[in-house]
């Protein structure tokens, strides 16, 4: 039986825990807006369209900030689309999905989706076919408190308070050669410390993110990040990284350890930041926003999902509809842990997306919302994750995997609550058998365990569908012992674990 052994003390510590690490993103994509947070006519739609059942879900889930409205949609969007009259607005071709978007669902509904489900607006700025003056424009309407002709016309439009956006995306993915408007890192650099610079003379208190490379698979990572700051880097708060994994070829053992790959990337990205911070002399430090990662099965969509046709734009159709099985929520699990081990430079992040595309939400039009199995690890970490995340010395057991060599069959972290006393630990179960963990923690004073839960299931792709939406939920884990300090317990094979001790 695999061994790990978890060293933890309160005076070693990573940072404290930013609650937009728990944040997540819906694009105007599939059905994600249409037939999924909204939907007219549902037995459980309220007033304005929004589903009940849904709204209940997100706030269960404990998302705290929301990117909006794209994404590759961003890139082709004009924001005036989405205000006003609902009767007036454009219907409008969206390039980046092949899809007709209605506009129904715009600046002012969302807004007051967020206000129903306890979370905050990041929004996206277009710089793929617009630039700076369409960012001011969107700035002056969302965020100005006086007289204008753009605060009147948000005022005409119903909301006379201003939205008080706080953080927003400087584009998306602007090296991708899918991406409407595609830049060279020296272009996208110069226009991003332009819209950046104009933006902050608007409102100095926002907070600004510039896109990273695509993902550490682009020709140009890591060099794209070098130019882009080497611009821009006393204009913005955040270069962005973007990563999804899927299984692949049946190699379940690299799946289950794509945390690896994010934690080199990461690392990656933080020395790069500080490399031009050195170069450029500067105080300031450039975090990162994680503001796109998942389990996405990208391959299946290349090859059996894109829609073609010039005659052929559907509105809402079902895109990305990924069905997800323990193995990718024992990722996903996994993969917040390595966010939260990096809570120091990792301070805002968005699990893409929320609902139906690629989603720990589901629906069906006029039928159930329910949770993916993904939905568990995101939703509990949510709720357990408090305070900061301690160091942790780890002794394990290791396997090897044909893609990232030699791996620990756990993965850990551990976070602390200074105020409440309360320690929340969280592991992974890489191994396909039972492994057995000890958390030595007698510095802390512990003296009961609140809960126990882990994820897992004999057959590691057991899903939950329309048809069996409850097959997979977290259950009790009942070996967790508390002795004199230590923490010991039996993780079951490709499995995700919280315990929370007090």
């Amino acid at each position: 039986m695999p061994r790990a052994r978890i060293t933890i003390n309160p005076q070693y510590q990573v940072g404290p825990i930013h609650r937009r690490i728990f944040g997540s993103f819906i694009e105007h994509l599939g059905r994600a807006v249409y037939d999924g947070i909204f939907e007219p006519g549902h037995p459980t739609a309220d007033a304005d369209g929004f589903r009940q059942d849904v709204i209940d879900l997100v706030r269960e889930l404990g998302v705290s900030t929301i990117r909006y409205p794209g994404g590759n949609f961003v890139s082709g969007f004009r924001w005036e689309d989405s205000v006003g009259p609902i009767e007036d607005r454009p219907v409008r071709l969206d390039l980046a999905w092949h899809s007709t978007e209605t506009n129904r669902v715009g600046l002012h509904e969302f807004s007051s989706w967020l206000e129903k489900v306890d979370s905050e607006l990041m929004l996206a700025v277009n710089l793929g076919t617009r630039g700076v003056q369409e960012a001011l424009d969107l700035l002056e309407y969302t965020n100005l408190n006086g007289q204008s002709t753009l605060a009147d016309q948000r005022a005409a439009n119903g909301r006379t308070k201003p939205y008080g956006v706080r953080m927003w995306c400087l584009g998306n993915e602007m090296d991708g050669p899918w991406q409407l408007g595609q830049l060279s890192a020296g272009d996208y650099g110069k226009i991003a410390a332009r819209t950046a610079k104009a933006m902050r003379q608007l409102d100095p208190t926002i907070e600004l993110v510039a896109c990273g490379s695509s993902g550490a698979n682009m020709p140009t990572f890591g060099d794209w990040e070098r130019t882009v700051l080497a611009h821009a880097y006393d204009d913005v708060d955040y270069i962005s990284c973007h990563a999804y994994y899927e299984e692949k070829d049946g190699d379940l053992g690299s799946f289950l350890a794509s945390s690896v790959n994010m934690d080199g990337f990461i690392s990656a990205v933080v020395a790069t930041a500080d490399s031009v911070r050195a170069e450029k002399r500067s105080e300031k430090q450039v975090n990162i926003s994680f503001d796109e990662w998942n389990v996405w099965y990208i391959s299946r969509y290349r090859d059996e999902d894109k829609i073609r046709g010039i005659d052929n734009w559907p509105v809402a159709p079902r895109l990305l509809e990924d069905k997800y099985s323990v193995a990718d929520a024992v990722v996903v699990g996994s993969l917040m842990i390595t966010l939260l081990r990096h809570a120091d430079r990792v301070t805002s992040a968005s699990l893409a997306q929320l609902v139906n595309v690629i989603a720990p939400v589901m629906t069906e039009p006029g039928g159930p919302a329910w949770r993916q199995t993904t939905f568990f690890p995101f939703a509990i970490t949510s709720r357990l994750a408090r305070g900061i995340v301690l160091e942790t010395r780890v002794q394990a057991d290791s396997y090897e995997t044909d893609e990232y060599g030699s791996v620990p069959v756990v993965d850990s972290v551990v976070t602390y609550d200074e105020e409440t006393g309360e320690v929340s630990v969280f592991l992974v179960n890489r191994a396909q058998a039972q492994t057995t963990v000890e958390v030595e923690a007698s510095t802390l004073g512990l003296t009961h365990i609140e809960e126990s839960l882990s994820l897992w299931d004999a057959d590691v792709y057991a899903k939950n569908t329309l048809a069996d939406p409850e097959r997979v939920a977290p259950r009790e884990n009942d070996s967790a012992m508390l002795a004199a300090g230590v923490l010991s317990v039996t993780l079951p094979p490709v499995s995700w674990t919280a315990i929370a001790l007090r």
